[in-house]
């Protein structure tokens, strides 16, 4: 398993926050993510266009995500953030953390996280982690433990713990 920088990584931190990938991929993997709703009837294609306008509340969590108004404060805070930290594992927790506190989205938002949390081990070499079904419950407490109480050590350590078990004994994937 690789974790040091590739050529590609270091041209990626070379680019300037707002050209970062990231910034322009985010809106369109929300859209991917969510576009079957829209056809479904479920949500209103604008719902997908932008950051939420309207206040949510996480169920069964303390943390109280930002307002709309400190959403369109912090996004590109965000984005610098991940483009100027160097560790692709640091970068890929923090940027998990950072996208479910912010909580942009009216819905999808842990989903987005973990495909951020990945997007960015991916590119340190690191292989693709899955949060299985039944870490759910360890994975939401060291969640609330970040986003609540500001200690980002038990979901540093779950996640570490994850990527250590999955690289060595990957788990099954779908076939096709």
């Amino acid at each position: 398993m690789q974790n040091t920088p590739t050529k590609r990584t270091r041209r990626l931190h070379a680019t300037k926050p707002d050209k970062w990938p990231l910034h322009d991929a985010l809106p369109s993997w929300y859209r991917a993510l969510f576009s079957p709703s829209v056809t479904a009837g479920i949500l209103k294609a604008s719902d997908l266009a932008g950051w939420r306008n309207d206040p949510v509340f996480i169920r069964g969590a303390l943390h109280v995500p930002l307002s709309k108004e400190a959403v369109r404060e912090c996004m590109p805070v965000f984005f610098e953030l991940l483009a100027a930290e160097p560790h692709p594992a640091a970068r890929a927790v923090l940027g998990h953390f950072f996208f479910v506190y912010i909580h942009p989205y009216m819905d999808g938002n842990g989903r987005l996280a973990r495909f951020i949390f990945n997007a960015m081990l991916l590119t340190g070499g690191y292989a693709w982690t899955i949060v299985p079904l039944e870490q759910r419950k360890p994975y939401m407490a060291a969640l609330e433990q970040a986003s609540s109480y500001g200690n980002v050590t038990p979901m540093a350590k779950f996640f570490a713990d994850l990527v250590r078990q999955q690289a060595m004994s990957p788990l099954p994937r779908p076939k096709g």
